[in-house]
């Protein structure tokens, strides 16, 4: 099926100066902005001075500004003085801008960004870069004048938890556009990215004291052609691609991406599935599995029932993998998953019958939640926190997990009224892998439908909840499952812009939204996206100059 690429370059950058210059075209758009009359400009002699503990972000921003303005600003420690650009860290600022808010103020005496943290620093460099022309955002020198609109805006987001989901399962993607797709995560200040791993289809992390995981699990003969609902729904035999696919991250791999990531203020938070979404890792090691049938790597989509046995020898190798899982990654929240575990084997099995006995477990709902319970005191005795889908609520929520609510809203509103964290998913708005209209020329997705505006009018706080709960509410996040992207350049087009709209919904106050201004940034935004090599969904697709094949 074909779909639609973005409007050429040149156009765009003879339009985006006249548009951008002088507006405040930012997204997400700060809380509060104060325009002025006139604007600063930045020049090869511009000095670019910071504080004490700022220099990171300074060598950030100098680096991203360069390609296009072809020189480097001069970089160096010291105080604000007159002219140039001052990067600052001030804690007394914490109590009223937060740890992520900053102050961004352009004016005749140059440019300056004050924050508690290096991560609300980081968010006022990009609101800089996008008060900036367009152009900044081109890999190569441009004929510019770089100058910023006078402003002073006062920011902070909304919410501590504002992510983006990447599935490397169903099709895997290159560590360069995984480092792709963190770069444009820090554009539009995302700062939680979701890293789901391990699937039916694939595991894609080394374990080194389990190398059958990748050398085997890591790898499917073929791959299902076209939707697989239409062969389930007209009862025919599978048609498959006959390509194998697969590939894996080493650890050293995984380093990179999480060190990237924090030089950029993300945390990776690495999904490693159980009990479910578990058939690569069982084909790899059978002695784990619930049944003795053999298998493969799934080359269709959809849920296996081939999910991890509840024997106490599969609960050491999964801690076996954690444990390594845990010096690669540093971040607070492991997600364990816990969604679509299909109990069919479990039931069928007179050992695990005897086991749910020996338990002293009314079922297998209760197993599950056993299940997931040994790796909540698994990461609670490790310093961590135990985060999965809203399926762990089955069977009784282990004391100390959060739930990631994707079945809508009433997963999020059970766990925050019982008293846990919560970060929503809801399918019906945050699924990214949904058609984003109804022209034909859209690629085969695997189903539902959400607009751009769909997703920019949610609200992740439930009005059930009372203001006490609500407070459990961490933040949101989008999803894309990849089992219809097969590579980052459909990825992209899935994401944006309605990642646009999440990242934005995410940073102002609700009431602060409003879709038509929105709107207009965001004819602006593309454009700056267009000269990243982003593959965005036009807005209009009648502007479209070709289409492209994705597969």
């Amino acid at each position: 099926m074909k779909t639609l690429v973005k409007v050429g370059v040149t156009a765009l950058l003879i339009l985006g100066s006249a548009v951008c210059r002088g507006n405040i075209d930012i997204i997400p758009r700060p809380q509060e902005i104060e325009s002025g009359s006139g604007s600063y400009e930045i020049t090869a002699s511009t000095e670019l001075v910071y504080s004490k503990g700022a220099q990171a972000t300074a060598d950030y921003l100098a680096e991203v500004l360069a390609p296009a303005m072809g020189f480097e600003l001069r970089v160096k420690r010291g105080r604000k003085s007159t002219g140039g650009i001052f990067l600052g860290l001030d804690e007394a600022t914490a109590d009223s801008m937060g740890p992520e808010g900053y102050t961004l103020k352009v004016g005749s005496d140059g440019i300056e960004i004050t924050a508690a943290t290096e991560s609300g620093l980081f968010y006022g460099v990009q609101s800089l870069r996008q008060l900036l022309p367009v152009s900044v955002f081109a890999t190569g020198v441009i004929d510019e004048v770089w100058d910023a609109p006078f402003v002073t805006i006062e920011d902070q987001p909304r919410f501590g938890w504002r992510g983006m989901h990447l599935d490397v399962g169903r099709h895997f993607m290159p560590k360069e556009s995984v480092l792709k797709f963190i770069d444009l995560m820090a554009i539009h200040k995302f700062n939680t990215f979701h890293w789901h791993l391990t699937e039916d289809q694939g595991w894609r992390i080394e374990i080194k004291k389990y190398p059958k995981l990748t050398e085997f699990g890591a790898w499917r003969d073929e791959t299902v052609v076209g939707h697989a609902r239409h062969y389930i729904q007209k009862k025919l035999p599978f048609v498959y691609n006959g390509l194998p696919h697969g590939g894996y991250y080493t650890q050293d791999e995984v380093r990179e991406v999480v060190a990237y990531a924090s030089a950029r203020h993300i945390t990776v938070v690495p999904e490693i599935e159980l009990p479910g979404h578990a058939q690569a890792a069982v084909f790899a090691y059978p002695e784990f599995a619930s049944s003795a049938e053999k298998i493969g790597v799934k080359k269709e989509w959809g849920v296996s029932h081939h999910i991890y046995s509840p024997e106490d020898k599969t609960i050491a190798f999964l801690k076996d993998v954690m444990d390594e899982v845990l010096e690669l990654f540093p971040s607070e929240f492991i997600h364990i998953g816990g969604d679509e575990a299909t109990k069919t084997l479990w039931e069928k099995s007179p050992r695990i019958q005897e086991l749910l006995k020996e338990r002293g477990l009314k079922d297998m709902h209760e197993m599950q939640s056993w299940f997931v319970g040994q790796f909540d005191e698994y990461l609670t005795a490790k310093g961590r926190r135990l985060i999965g889908w809203d399926e762990i609520l089955e069977g009784g929520l282990a004391e100390g997990a959060t739930v990631m609510s994707w079945r809508g809203a009433k997963g999020g509103i059970a766990a925050a009224s019982a008293g846990h964290d919560v970060v929503m998913a809801h399918n019906g708005y945050l699924y990214f892998d949904h058609y984003q209209s109804k022209d034909e020329r859209e690629p085969l997705a695997i189903g539902g439908f959400n607009t751009l505006d769909k997703v920019y009018s949610y609200e992740p706080v439930p009005e059930e909840l009372d203001p006490s709960d609500a407070k459990r509410i961490l933040g949101a996040q989008g999803q894309l499952w990849t089992e219809y992207m097969p590579n980052m350049t459909h990825v992209e087009y899935m994401a944006f812009p309605r990642a646009c709209a999440l990242a934005e919904l995410l940073w102002l106050p609700k009431e602060d939204k409003d879709y038509e201004r929105f709107s207009r940034s965001l004819e602006v935004h593309l454009k700056r996206l267009s000269l990243q090599q982003v593959n965005f969904r036009p807005l209009h697709l009648d502007t479209a100059e070709e289409t492209n094949r994705y597969q």
